[in-house]
């Protein structure tokens, strides 16, 4: 099942996708994608539903985040053994945790802002894991039990804001639109070996990235785990995993995004993401 948020911003309307590829509007069944909607049962009772009898949406709607009611942005750095390689770092003995600021949450076709004085913005394809459940000190074997499905996320990151600011990562991280979620939540039973998923990222039509989930350091259900031992997490919440090599800094020379720019990016069966970047203005 997929599931996704249509319309304007901060108007999005719940929605899933049928057979066909089609838009059908799940607004009179349920409020959102959010909060119990996410839940082992209240998952079954949106895949009991007959998908033709829902309404048609008709046209080609924005796209917004596909879950609302996020408390969590959290994401984990150098967690792909080759691109800690291109980065030179040494592999993490223990997944290393940073938040995205909320704010950075948006669809994922919105522009891309470039922030101001940024002259190191950077791209990075990631599986996104979404939490369906209140989770609290989960064991490693249950963790899977407390995902309500998978998303793709772009963790733009800002490379100087990041390395050189005397700061921690969030610094890079949080910017208005650094960070575009969907196209759809694309539930767990269809995704049933969450460590074998080819991805991409391309800039201009020029792959920088084509990798694959094989090479994490640290798997989806020890994530889930790990990171509910240091905060609760709740029905929404997100935890980005990492990413393959081939970012912007990785290149030799470092090659980082210009305005204008198109950000292509995607993962094997859970659909595309396409931003163009712009400056921000205010």
């Amino acid at each position: 099942m997929k599931l996704l948020r249509y319309g304007p911003p901060g108007q999005e309307k719940p929605g899933l996708l049928d057979a066909d590829g089609q838009i059908r509007d799940l607004s009179g069944t349920v409020p959102d994608i959010a909060g119990a909607v996410l839940s082992p049962d209240g998952l079954a009772r949106l895949a009991a539903l007959d998908a033709a009898s829902l309404p048609l949406v008709g046209g080609s709607p924005r796209l917004g985040p596909p879950v609302s009611g996020m408390k969590n942005f959290v994401c984990i750095g150098l967690n792909y053994a080759d691109h800690a390689a291109e980065t030179g770092a040494s592999i993490p003995k223990e997944p290393i945790i940073f938040l995205k600021s909320l704010g950075a949450l948006q669809g994922p076709n919105d522009q891309v802002e470039l922030p101001k004085a940024s002259t190191k913005t950077d791209w990075e394809v990631e599986l996104a894991i979404i939490i369906g459940q209140k989770a609290k000190y989960v064991p490693e074997n249950k963790a899977m039990e407390y995902v309500a499905g998978y998303a793709v996320c772009n963790d733009v990151s800002e490379r100087e804001f990041q390395i050189e600011r005397g700061g921690t990562w969030d610094k890079g991280k949080g910017h208005d639109t650094f960070g575009p979620l969907g196209p759809w939540l694309v539930t767990r039973d269809e995704v049933p070996d969450p460590q074998n998923l080819s991805m991409f990222c391309e800039v201009d039509g020029q792959r920088y990235q084509d990798g694959s989930t094989r090479t994490m350091i640290f798997g989806v259900a020890k994530l889930v785990s790990y990171v509910s031992h240091f905060m609760t997490l709740h029905p929404g919440d997100v935890i980005t995993t990492g990413t393959p090599p081939g970012v912007g800094m990785g290149q030799k020379p470092p090659v980082f995004l210009k305005e204008g720019q198109t950000i292509r990016l995607g993962i094997e069966g859970l659909g595309e993401q396409q931003q163009v970047t712009v400056r921000a203005e205010f």
